[in-house]
């Protein structure tokens, strides 16, 4: 085993350490405990991120094989991404509903994880037990930044009480039968904290972005470094959301003349958000237009990959102690199959979703999006553990967010309303280079934000909602969709036109995913290379 490699296995195990929950849902561990976000665990977490980085540092990457080259590479990423997020103290304001909190996350992995055999009941039971003490643990770091002047936002902190309620209702789906009244007391306990001692304390919302926080400023610069993996400004990326939502006009009124004859644009958002017959009677109706898309999808693949995923996708309604104002996810599957890759549907408030996003976000979750990279990366076993569990936002949603329009060229959509749906989330992903920046870079207030979104969107005013509050939970995340996307797409013009006639989707595909997830810049390098060697 190479040093670079040895260094990555180590950093492996450390986040794994860290979060245990994650890699027991993932198969990799057997760990029956819980994160523990306490002050004196962060130092600890610190210090061995730092030795690794140290270690990684001091390899001379002009003496490595190019596989150990990236290697090193991502454990430098990860080290620093990992290392500046314990700094800028996110763990004690980001409350929410979003499944990127610590809190909303946790409790669906629960409610996740595999208890089919004794042994698996025996650790769910000893995790339901440690949940007093991981509250009690999170109380005080909320405690802590609230005097620190470091306070989440007030409405996410209502919504986080309104989750725990929803959670408390259907606590079976957490405790599986088992220490109900543990998890009972401990999550009541912390939602009247949250309630008694956070909520008097919480932003408004015209002071909602992370940038009106003491050393805000400085902690969006690290959540946009890590989310895009990019060294680029919270001003550049305002202005690209800006261009790319101007430049998408011309698709829009082209789309629009045919399903609603018009091409003014305010008309075909008000049809796209407001008529009643595009929207969902009920949730078994989205469950079966996902399950259909999926096997589509799952049917062309083979046509545009040299490689596919040896499991199918599994398409799932979330848990009913779910937020309703969850949005759709893939839940990586185990990596010995037990337990399937799952793109989650929230059919909760079917009235409020919309029909025309059913296709372009199954070919997003799914195939050929999420479960298609993410399964290739598992089955990748000749890889280092950390390239194929490291998150890497940029990569991941961005490869979702290109195969939203490759599934176009597939053929996939169904008619040219589920066009627009692709549309739509294309204005979405724009808008959100726009509104996140404005938020929490340039001081927008909500109700701001809420506003460009419904002038920029044909999203319904719920959505749009659910949407702000998302960037408020996880400054920087929503960056990551685009900035990836338009990068992928930009070396695969690079590629057509290097190589013209030869150019084969199937192999820009496969040099794109051939080494797990990878930092954008890294990615560049690794097309790049290949293009001038197929040309």
């Amino acid at each position: 085993m190479s040093v670079v490699r040895a260094i990555a296995d180590e950093l492996h195990d450390t986040l794994a350490n860290r979060c245990p929950t994650t890699a027991a849902l993932r198969g990799t561990t057997e760990d029956d405990r819980l994160p523990d976000f306490g002050e004196d665990r962060d130092a600890e977490f610190d210090r061995a991120l730092a030795g690794l980085g140290e270690r990684a540092r001091a390899v001379d990457p002009a003496g490595l094989r190019a596989t150990d080259r990236i290697t090193r590479d991502v454990v430098l990423q990860q080290v620093g991404a990992e290392r500046d997020r314990i700094a800028c103290r996110w763990v004690e304001f980001t409350i929410g509903d979003a499944l990127t909190t610590p809190v909303p996350g946790l409790l669906l992995t629960l409610a996740t994880l595999p208890v089919r055999t004794r042994r698996q009941r025996a650790a769910h039971l000893r995790r339901i037990e440690r949940l007093p003490e991981f509250f009690r643990t999170l109380s005080e770091r909320h405690r802590a930044g609230t005097a620190a002047g470091r306070t989440p936002v007030a409405r996410l902190v209502r919504a986080a009480v309104a989750h725990l309620d929803n959670q408390l209702a259907n606590i079976d789906e957490i405790c599986r039968g088992q220490g109900r009244e543990i998890a009972t007391t401990a999550i009541l306990e912390y939602r009247d904290m949250l309630l008694a001692e956070v909520l008097p304390h919480g932003r408004d919302d015209d002071h909602a972005g992370v940038c009106r926080l003491p050393g805000g400023e400085a902690a969006y610069e690290t959540a946009v470094r890590a989310h895009t993996t990019t060294d680029l400004s919270a001003q550049r990326l305002h202005r690209v959301g800006l261009d790319v939502l101007a430049g998408l006009a011309e698709e829009y009124a082209e789309l629009g003349w045919r399903v609603f004859r018009t091409q003014h644009l305010p008309d075909i958002f008000a049809r796209l958000r407001d008529d009643p017959a595009l929207r969902w009677h009920d949730g078994a109706e989205m469950l079966a237009a996902a399950r259909e898309a999926v096997r589509r999808a799952e049917a062309a693949a083979p046509r545009w990959f040299h490689r596919v995923p040896t499991r199918s996708c599994a398409v799932a309604a979330y848990p009913r102690s779910g937020s309703p104002t969850t949005p759709p996810a893939y839940l990586t599957g185990s990596v010995d199959g037990s337990r399937p890759g799952t793109y989650y549907v929230n059919t909760k408030r079917p009235g409020e979703r919309m029909r025309y996003e059913a296709e372009v976000t199954a070919f997003h979750e799914g195939v050929p999006g999420h479960h298609l990279e993410v399964s290739l990366r598992q089955e990748r076993t000749d890889l280092p553990a950390l390239r194929r569990t490291a998150p890497m936002n940029a990569f991941a949603d961005g490869w979702a967010l290109y195969a939203e329009r490759l599934a176009d060229e597939m053929g996939l959509y169904s008619d040219d309303l589920s066009r627009l749906g692709m549309l739509a989330l294309d204005s979405l992903r724009a808008a959100r280079l726009v509104v996140d920046t404005g938020l929490h870079a340039n001081g927008w207030t909500r109700r701001g934000a809420v506003a460009f979104l419904r002038d920029h969107t044909p999203m319904g005013h719920a959505a749009i909602e659910a949407e702000v509050d998302r960037y408020l939970a996880d400054p920087g995340q929503a960056l990551a969709y685009l900035v990836g996307r338009l990068e992928i797409q930009r070396l695969r013009t690079q590629a057509e036109r290097a190589l013209g006639a030869r150019f084969d989707p199937r192999d820009f595909h496969e040099v794109v995913l051939s080494e797990g997830r990878v930092p954008l810049g890294l990615l560049s390098e690794v097309v790049t290379a290949w293009t001038r060697t197929a040309a």
